[in-house]
């Protein structure tokens, strides 16, 4: 039992046991607002994986985040007045059900971090960033464009999704359907990263040309790693989609991929566990500083310095010691 395995197992036992602690405390916002810590924190390990792992800094993660989040909507939009998405060329219905729903919008946000990925990634460095934050500002562009959709004021979501066994409209059964889906998707990482895949990508990152000369299809690799990151953050897309019962463009803006990127540097970078910490942390100290002050964020980024300089290798790296990179 080393720090880094008692720092996970205690925080997977606080996270657990939180609906019932904040049901005993009387504070039932809790089960809400770590919900939301929940999904964002399955947005930063997405990030965390191309980003940590594989040295590709996107400003355009959001882009896929939001994706998923709107086909949530459309497709209740449609379900609920009862006409269709598309009639050519095939016939495709508005649905509610999660085991549809969910499924296309992880599917979409793949395909469209298939087609910005197969892009960006013949680019490096400042223009591969460039690139993607271009591509995100174009989808928020668009999405803002689409007046049948709310437009620029958003689209709110008739009623959350259905599921088999669960109602998604209790928000202790919805909490803990954000768990399983971030311990899903953390195991998922978890035993890619520690993959001959893992090792390939991590390859790329430190030295993509010897990587080439070994015979590795790096393009393809660090293609699929990306794909792989825009299907997670469609996944939390569609889970913020059922949280919030609402959507707008700002979910794709670029300033949202800058928040999840410093989750991600935040709770260390290229660790897995640290992004959850990221998002935990920072979404904890704006609720707290909102409390007091409407310029919370006066306060956070002397808050985000201080973390910068004293923990290099962010938060997970502190708590779980040694050097916190690649658990």
């Amino acid at each position: 039992m080393n720090r880094r395995t008692i720092a996970i197992t205690i925080g997977a036992v606080a996270l657990v046991a939180l609906p019932s602690l904040a049901s005993m405390a009387d504070e039932p916002y809790l089960v809400t607002l770590f919900s939301r810590i929940l999904i964002y924190a399955l947005a930063a390990v997405s990030l965390d994986l191309m980003l940590g792992f594989g040295g590709m800094v996107s400003l355009g993660h959001a882009a896929f985040f939001g994706i998923g989040a709107y086909v949530v909507v459309i497709l209740s939009f449609h379900a609920v007045e009862g006409t269709a998405l598309l009639t050519w060329p095939l016939q495709l219905d508005g649905h509610q059900s999660v085991l549809v729903v969910w499924p296309i919008a992880v599917l979409l946000a793949a395909a469209a971090a298939a087609v910005i990925g197969a892009l960006s990634l013949r680019t490096s460095g400042m223009h591969f960033i460039m690139i993607t934050l271009a591509f995100a500002q174009m989808l928020y562009y668009f999405f803002v464009s689409l007046e049948a959709y709310g437009g620029d004021d958003g689209l709110s979501l008739f009623s959350r999704n259905t599921a088999p066994g669960i109602d998604l409209g209790d928000e202790r059964q919805f909490y803990y359907l954000c768990l399983a889906a971030l311990a899903a998707f953390l195991f998922f990482s978890w035993r890619l990263v520690h993959s001959r895949f893992g090792m390939v990508i991590r390859g790329c990152m430190e030295n993509e040309r010897r990587m080439k000369s070994l015979g590795f299809a790096t393009f393809r690799y660090r293609l699929v790693c990306f794909v792989i990151a825009g299907a997670g953050a469609g996944l939390a897309g569609a889970l913020i989609a059922n949280q919030t019962e609402y959507v707008s463009p700002g979910l794709m803006h670029w300033t949202r991929s800058g928040e999840i990127l410093v989750m991600v540097l935040l709770g260390g970078m290229g660790t897995l566990f640290g992004p959850v910490l990221g998002a935990a942390t920072l979404l904890l100290v704006e609720e707290l500083l909102s409390i007091y002050t409407e310029h919370w964020m006066v306060y956070l980024g002397p808050f985000l310095i201080l973390v910068v300089l004293f923990a290099k290798r962010g938060i997970y790296g502190v708590l779980a010691g040694g050097n916190g990179n690649h658990d």
